[in-house]
C-alpha cells in the first residue's frame, strides 16, 4: 500500500508509458535535413554527430564536408573541384588537413644510401618511384603506415650515368640521364627504347600525348617524337642562353614554343622546377629563393603572386595540391616549408637535413604523407599522426 499522498505510476494503473512524440525534424526530407546542415561549420557538424547516430551518419556525409574540405589545404580537392581522392571520407580528408596546417605529423627516415645522390622520385598510387645513381627503383608503399618495402618490387635501368629526372606518364617512365640519353620504359612490360638526346647531361624531360621534351646542359630543349616509325626524332630545337634545369609540357600540349615567361631576371635565376595546376597556371622556383605564380592568360611578363624564401637559399623543387597548398623543398639545411596561397609568409617549415647539410631535391605528396628525398636519405612526414 502506497503512502497517502504519493503519485500512482502509469504502470500501477495497467497502462504503459505513452511514447514520445517523435522529433519534427524527422518528419522532414532528408534533402531539406542535408540543406539545413549545410549552413553549418565544421566545429557545429562534430558536435551534431555527437547527438545520436542517425544525426552522426547524417553529418557524416560527404556532401556536407565538401564545401568545407575545398578551403583546406591539401584535402584533395582543385580549384576547379575536382575530387583527387576519391574513396576517402571527405570529414577525414578535413581532419587531417588540420594537421598540415598547423604542421602535426610524424617523421621518419625509410631509406638511406651510402653515397651522396641526387634523388628524383613520382608517386602512383601505392607506389613510389625513386631514382637512386643509374636506376629507377619501385617501393611498394605500406598501407598501414610511412614505411616503404624495404626491397623494391622493380628495377628500371638503361642509363650508363645517374638518372638526373624523369616522369611517370600514363604507366611508361621517361628518364634522362647524366650520359645525355633519353630511356622509355613501360612499367608493366618488357618494352623499353633508348635513344641518344643531348651532347650533354640530360636535365629534364617530359612525356604527355606521344611526345617527349627534354632540356639539357648543352642550352638547348628539344622535343621527341614517339610515334610509330619515327621514335627518337627530334620534331623541334630551342636554343636558349643557358642550361635548362627544369622542363614541362603544358596541359594544352601545342608542342611549340609559344612564349617565354618573364623579363629582368638576373644572371643565374634559373628555374629548377616548374608545376602546371592547370593549362594556364603555373608555379616556379629556383635559385633566386622565390615561388612564382604565373597566370599566361593575364601576363607572361609579370607573375600574378610571389613567394620568398625566408633563409634566401635556393629552392630546389615545389609541388601543389592544385587548391591552396605549395609544398617546396631547400637547399638550405634540407628545409620543406608549406604555404598557403591566401597568406604572404610561410605557414610551417621542416628541418629533415643529417649532420651534413642536403638540399632537398625532390619532394611529393599525397593526402596523408610528405615524401622528400635528400642527398643520402628519403624522409616521410605522415600527417594522419594527431
Amino acid at each position: 500500500m502506497g503512502r497517502k499522498g504519493s503519485p500512482r505510476s502509469p504502470q500501477a494503473e495497467g497502462g504503459s508509458r505513452a511514447a514520445s512524440p517523435p522529433s519534427p525534424l524527422w518528419a522532414l526530407p532528408e534533402e531539406l535535413l542535408l540543406l539545413i546542415c549545410s549552413y553549418l561549420d565544421a566545429q557545429a557538424l562534430g558536435r551534431l554527430a555527437q547527438v545520436c547516430r542517425r544525426l552522426r551518419f547524417l553529418s557524416g556525409r560527404d556532401l556536407l564536408w565538401r564545401r568545407i574540405a575545398r578551403g583546406c589545404l591539401n584535402s584533395g580537392f582543385t580549384q576547379l573541384g575536382t575530387d583527387l581522392a576519391a574513396g576517402i571520407p571527405v570529414k577525414e580528408r578535413v581532419k587531417v588537413s588540420q594537421n598540415w596546417r598547423h604542421g602535426r605529423c610524424r617523421r621518419e627516415t625509410v631509406l638511406k644510401w651510402k653515397c651522396n645522390l641526387m634523388p628524383w622520385m613520382e608517386l602512383d598510387g601505392e607506389y613510389l618511384y625513386l631514382s637512386q645513381a643509374e636506376n629507377i627503383q619501385a617501393y611498394h608503399l605500406c598501407a598501414e603506415g610511412t614505411g616503404l618495402q624495404h626491397h623494391p618490387q622493380a628495377i628500371f635501368s638503361g642509363h650508363q650515368e645517374d638518372v638526373c629526372r624523369f616522369v611517370l606518364v600514363n604507366s611508361h617512365i621517361v628518364s634522362g640521364g647524366g650520359d645525355g640519353s633519353i630511356v622509355l620504359h613501360k612499367i608493366h612490360g618488357s618494352y623499353s627504347v633508348k635513344f641518344s638526346a643531348h651532347e650533354q647531361e640530360v636535365n629534364c624531360v617530359d612525356f604527355q600525348g606521344g611526345l617527349i621534351v627534354s632540356g639539357s646542359r648543352d642550352r638547348t630543349a628539344k622535343v621527341w617524337s614517339l610515334s610509330v616509325g619515327r621514335v627518337g626524332q627530334c620534331l623541334h630545337t630551342v636554343q636558349t642562353e643557358d642550361r635548362v634545369w627544369s622542363i614541362a609540357i603544358s596541359p594544352l600540349l601545342s608542342g611549340q614554343l609559344l612564349t617565354c615567361l618573364g623579363t629582368d631576371f638576373h644572371h643565374g635565376a634559373g628555374v629548377l622546377d616548374v608545376f602546371y595546376e592547370t593549362p594556364s597556371l603555373l608555379l616556379s622556383c629556383g635559385y633566386d629563393t622565390y615561388i612564382r605564380y604565373w597566370d599566361i592568360r593575364t601576363s607572361t611578363r609579370k607573375c600574378v603572386q610571389e613567394w620568398e624564401e625566408p633563409h634566401d637559399s635556393a629552392l630546389y623543387c615545389i609541388r601543389s595540391d592544385k587548391n591552396h597548398m605549395i609544398a617546396s623543398g631547400s637547399s638550405y639545411y634540407g628545409v620543406v616549408r608549406l604555404w598557403d596561397k591566401r597568406q604572404t609568409r610561410c605557414l610551417q617549415s621542416f628541418h629533415l637535413s643529417s649532420p651534413t647539410s642536403s638540399p632537398v631535391y625532390c619532394l611529393r605528396f599525397s593526402t596523408t604523407h610528405l615524401y622528400a628525398a635528400l642527398a643520402s636519405a628519403l624522409h616521410v612526414l605522415d600527417f594522419t599522426a594527431s
